[in-house]
């Protein structure tokens, strides 16, 4: 008989098409339910291999207790002007999470990832079709010489042809830098003046022209997209009563800027 790798429960299984959960009523919720994850074979552009490592030196703090601490407060060491919103059940295999992200020119794209796979000292985030980047991204943490070490690793490449071109006039810098800020936040979390060491290489110089249809499921033209039609959505939802006073006067919709449960503020 067949035995399970003594890992198995660490990975998601049967994911097809994603479905996320509940959602805070303040987040834009677009393109993640029934998206399919996608790796780099399925992306477009250059292929890339991004690795940011920092020390932890000085600070007493296991492999384990990083990773717990990261689970838990995933969204607390990224960049401002950015959300991940985790799910109910928290960063564990098979979950799906909801980005909102900020790019240059105040555009808040809505995507999401899968949580490829969770364990005590590592896990890895999947993108899912439409969203900048196709592949994956594992955070880890170790112990070398006596010293914690945190590490974060990308295997990736931009979905489509609009992507890549974002990603060619400094894209990839500011998704680099990204991560380097969120591994100095999460070092500085735990006492550490932190020193990133930063590795970029292309592995595959190849663009993917075969996959240039990606551009129809881009999450960031869709998000832009939603976001015109919005004073148009407004103005159709019918008209409801104000619990006093009796008048009568139009609904607000979720994501209208300044309504109860619109764009998170910057």
């Amino acid at each position: 008989m067949a035995t399970e790798p003594r890992d198995a429960a660490s990975w998601a299984k049967n994911i097809t098409t994603l479905k996320l959960g509940e959602v805070p009523a303040e987040a834009v919720n677009l393109n993640v339910t029934g998206r399919r994850v996608v790796g780099p074979v399925q992306g477009f552009g250059k292929m890339w291999q991004k690795t940011m490592r920092v020390e932890l030196t000085g600070a007493e703090v296991t492999p384990a207790e990083v990773i717990k601490t990261w689970k838990a407060e995933f969204q607390r060491f990224w960049p401002e002007r950015n959300w991940f919103y985790a799910p109910l059940a928290g960063i564990a295999p098979g979950e799906v999470a909801l980005l909102n992200l900020g790019l240059p020119g105040r555009m808040k794209p809505s995507t999401g990832v899968l949580v490829l796979y969770a364990d005590d000292e590592s896990f890895t985030l999947m993108t899912p079709e439409g969203h900048m980047l196709a592949g994956w991204i594992t955070f880890s943490a170790e112990a070398a010489d006596g010293v914690t070490v945190v590490q974060i690793q990308a295997l990736e490449r931009t979905n489509d042809p609009l992507y890549e071109l974002g990603y060619v006039l400094g894209g990839n810098r500011l998704n680099s830098r990204f991560w380097v800020q969120t591994a100095e936040n999460l070092a500085r979390h735990f006492g550490v003046e932190p020193d990133v060491e930063s590795r970029v290489v292309c592995v595959d110089r190849r663009r993917q022209w075969g996959k240039a249809g990606n551009i129809g499921k881009n999450a960031a033209v869709r998000t832009f997209v939603w976001t015109l039609g919005t004073p148009v959505r407004w103005l159709r939802r019918p008209v409801t009563r104000r619990s006093a006073g009796g008048s009568w006067a139009p609904g607000r919709p979720s994501g209208w800027p300044g309504a109860c449960g619109g764009w998170p503020s910057p």
